[in-house]
């Protein structure tokens, strides 16, 4: 499994997956958006890799590796550019850790 960008599979109900939808755009990072509703060869993919769980978003990149339902220490081990040349800040805005992020920051 060797995709030539980052996939992202999400589900519409997932909260996780908005955020990290707005931590790439914040970020400029380019990926391809795959629905796990109606796509049967996704969900059965996302399946297999999480074990016999449908966790999203599950995140593969073009050199094998992959993320799971990742946390903001991952995102940023993984993509250690500061978003702040953008005037954009990453942190969570509650507990539950939804993000509401804009060009003046954090909402």
């Amino acid at each position: 499994l060797n995709p030539t960008q980052i996939i992202m599979y999400v589900t519409e109900s997932c909260a996780d997956c908005v955020r990290v939808k707005k931590y790439f755009e914040a970020k400029g990072i380019s990926y391809r958006r795959v629905g796990l509703e109606g796509d049967a060869k996704a969900a059965e993919f996302v399946t297999q890799i999480n074990r016999g769980f449908r966790s999203v978003p599950t995140i593969v990149f073009p050199a094998g590796s992959i993320l799971v339902e990742p946390g903001w220490e991952e995102l940023n081990e993984k993509f250690p550019a500061s978003g702040a040349e953008a005037g954009y800040n990453f942190a969570p805005a509650n507990p539950r850790g939804a993000l509401l992020v804009s060009p003046s920051g954090i909402q």
